[in-house]
């Protein structure tokens, strides 16, 4: 697959900015741009606390100079390997584009404040699909849904607006590396690494693809 974005020049050090916020600055007001169905779409990769991984597809919601953030239910899969193992993995899939954005890092929750925030803004039905499902939990039929949903809109009928579930809130994933993957011809795709050293600072690293 071939795109405007893979072309000879492909990515260079010389064009990287100085700092990995201001590049994927740069490439997601591309994929914005280009433009992708949901280009805050990522995966994310955890680990059990015997070293299972497994991933999910679920939404940045923000980033800053700090990390990434996403929102989640603590007490579902994602959420149970991340107390037990709290580091991550991310990927930027926007394929069309021949570009990856790959993050690893140590994963922290957000304030309670961030947290409460983000929920007041989500429509109405999602507060209430939070507070409904036992995520990732077994469940006999969808009918327990439906009337776990039931059960809950009567309870905040006149509530507004809804609380965040205490079991349900915001994690930032703080980047040691992130990586940003664009395709070239014959396999020789470009590769260029931030990585946080042991001293503080930032460097770049070109990899072999």
């Amino acid at each position: 697959m071939r795109s405007e974005y893979a072309e000879e020049k492909g990515l260079s050090s010389a064009d990287l900015a100085a700092d990995w916020t201001a590049q994927f600055d740069r490439w997601f007001a591309d994929a914005v741009a280009y433009p992708l169905p949901e280009p805050n779409a990522m995966v994310l990769g955890t680990a059990d606390a015997d070293g299972r991984p497994s991933g999910r597809i679920v939404l940045l919601k923000g980033y800053d100079p700090d990390g990434f953030v996403f929102f989640t239910n603590h007490t579902s899969r994602k959420g149970r390997q991340l107390q037990a193992n709290p580091y991550a993995s991310l990927v930027f899939p926007w394929f069309p584009m021949q570009r990856q954005v790959n993050v690893t890092g140590r994963v922290v929750p957000v304030d309670r404040a961030e947290t409460e925030a983000y929920f007041a803004s989500r429509p109405r039905g999602s507060q209430l699909g939070a507070w409904a499902s036992p995520q990732s939990q077994v469940i006999p039929d969808r009918a327990t849904l439906e009337e776990n949903q039931r059960a809950v809109a009567e309870r905040f009928a006149d509530v507004d607006p809804i609380p965040a579930p205490p079991h349900w809130g915001g994690l930032r994933v703080l980047p040691d590396t992130v990586e940003f993957w664009q395709g070239r011809a014959s396999r020789l795709h470009d590769r260029l690494r931030y990585r946080r050293t042991d001293e503080g600072p930032w460097v770049v690293e070109r990899l072999a693809p």
